[in-house]
Parts: structure tokens; sequence; C-alpha cells
């Protein structure tokens, strides 16, 4: 079909989803913005993964499937990111799904912006898989914002996410080897670098993408060591947004401090990590004014009097916080 909007390339990474890939793939073809390139990624599935790909790939010319050695979450977004032949480029988990207007909405607010902005964000919408309630994260508005106002945002949870998908951007923002090759929160880690590139970002904080919380997801998961590279994405994030905005500080600090209690949260019903939890406190004690700041989310707050009653006390109230939240 002859079209004069531009090539847009989905790039989605499969791995042991077959339980969830026809969904997220039913999700994408049936896009009403039908100018695609919808690349699968198949890194290295020992499910029917790869099979339910080629199956997809027979069906719609847009798809091509490639089948590689398994690398990771970040391996397959970057090998995705070599093939791609399109002008513009967005992510989807394999395991998620979109609405049928995902794209298009993106699309059009770059072309509000007579395409002076290279990045577009929606927002998300958290599906708990346990109890099946949907909950957007958005609040339906739309503004055009710096990359440092994003930045900032991102720092503070407010409407924008460190997520790699609910983003349209140009292909040239993603540079080489883009996502963090086998880390952990590989998100935290790159999201970043694109809003350090655009003075514009059009935004539209209503859900397109529908991101589906499992139990045994990595941010779920119990504790281990490899954790503790949430720590090590978010501080090396600090450092290069303070290199090129050190008035956003405080909102870097947040977030650091933020991601202490992400990780503390991890360790609470795990054994073997009380020197963990110890560096922990201490540093959330040692930045509270980053959590006590009025940009802060009041959450924040909250926690931090709560672990200063003792751990015990907060390890109550968070399995508290996690039953009302509706995820299991």
């Amino acid at each position: 079909m002859a079209t004069n909007k531009p090539l847009i390339t989905v790039i989605i990474p499969i791995y042991n989803v077959e339980k969830y890939l026809s969904k997220c793939l039913d999700s994408v073809i049936n896009q009403d913005y039908h100018n695609l390139e919808v690349l699968l990624v198949d890194d290295g599935s020992t499910d029917s993964s790869g099979k339910i790909a080629d199956e997809y790939g027979t069906k719609d010319k847009r798809i091509k499937v490639v089948h590689k050695e398994n690398g990771g979450l970040s391996d397959a977004r970057n090998y995705g990111l070599k093939l791609m032949t399109g002008d513009y480029v967005t992510f989807i988990d394999s395991d998620d799904y979109v609405t049928s207007d995902y794209v298009s909405f993106m699309y059009n607010l770059l072309k509000e912006t007579d395409f002076t902005a290279p990045l577009a964000i929606c927002s998300i919408i958290n599906v708990y898989s346990g109890s099946g309630r949907k909950k957007d994260d958005g609040n339906q508005t739309k503004a055009v914002l710096t990359g440092k106002t994003c930045i900032e945002m991102m720092c503070y949870h407010d409407l924008v996410d460190t997520c790699a998908y609910a983003k349209l951007g140009r292909r040239e923002l993603y540079t080489d080897d883009f996502f963090p090759k086998d880390k952990l929160f590989e998100d935290i880690g790159s999201t970043y670098k694109l809003f350090l590139q655009c003075d514009k970002v059009a935004c539209g904080f209503s859900g397109k993408y529908y991101y589906v919380i499992r139990p045994n997801s990595i941010v779920r998961s119990n504790f281990s060591p490899k954790k503790l590279e949430l720590l090590e994405m978010t501080d090396k994030m600090a450092k290069d947004v303070t290199a090129n905005y050190p008035d956003l500080q405080s909102a870097v600090s947040r977030r650091q401090v933020y991601a202490r209690f992400s990780t503390l949260n991890q360790t609470l019903h795990s054994k073997d990590v009380k020197e963990v939890q110890k560096q922990l406190v201490k540093y959330i004690k040692l930045n509270k004014k980053a959590i006590l700041n009025k940009k802060a989310p009041r959450r924040d707050k909250i926690a931090y009097y709560l672990l200063c009653l003792g751990l015990s006390l907060y390890r109550y109230a968070w399995s508290q916080y996690e039953q009302r939240k509706g995820d299991n």
C-alpha cells in the first residue's frame, strides 16, 4: 500500500514468552499505522517462541524474524537497532501489548510539532496479572517539553517513565550499543540519554502501552546481588545528568535514594542480606534531604519515616502496601 508516511520500525526482543507472544504480536500487526517494519529478535528462546515468531513472519510481510544466541534484553534491542531500516523506532516487550493507536498516537504527537521534536512518549497502563486490574499512569494531557524537564520529571516519577518502550524516536537518537549489555535495569541506564539529546519532547500522557506485571518479573523476583546493578545504573545516570545540568542535582539525588528503597524492598524477605540492608539504610538516611524536598512524592516521605522507626515495621508496612496495590 502506497504511503507518504515514514517507515517506523518496531523492535520486539523475544525470549521464552510462548504464553504471551501471540497477544503482543496481534496488537502490533493490527496497528492503525500501517507503514511498519516489525523486527522480531528471538534471543535464543528454548520454548516455542521462535516458532510462533516464524509463523507470524509468514502471515505478515512487514515482519522480519531473526534468531540469535542468547545475549540478554539489551543485546537483543541493540541487535534490532543494527538491522532496522525505518526513520523512527519504538520498542515493545514481548510479554506486553499495546493499543491499536500506539504508533499513530506518538507519530501524531511528532507531527503536531512539525517534526521538530525527535522523540515522542506516551504513558503506560499497568496490568496486574494476578487480579487483572488495570491502572493508567497518565493524566490524559499533552505537552511539548524540553529533554531537561523530562529528566527532572523522570527522577521524581512525575508522568515521565524510564522505560525503553512507550517511546517513538528518530533512529539517530539511538547511538551504537545504546542499551548497556549484561545489565539488569538497563532502562534507567539508557532512557536519560534520549532526553539529553532532545531540545523538544512531544509528550502525550495517555496510556497506550499495556505493561503486564508478573510475580516472576526481574523487578519483582527475589533478591540477588545482580539486583545491585540498579544502583550502578542509577548512579551513572546521575553523574551524566549533573555533568550536563548541575541544577538537577536534587532531582537525580531523589532518584538515587529511590533506587536504594527499591533494592531494600527486594531484600525484605531474603536471607543473608543484613550487610546489604545496612548499607542501603545508611545511604537513605544520609541522603534524606533528597526525599524530604517538596518535589519528591509523598510516598518517599512516608517510607523514610517508617524506616526510621525500624526495619521490622517498615517490612510490615511494605507488605501491606503491596497487597493493597492489587499485585496478588
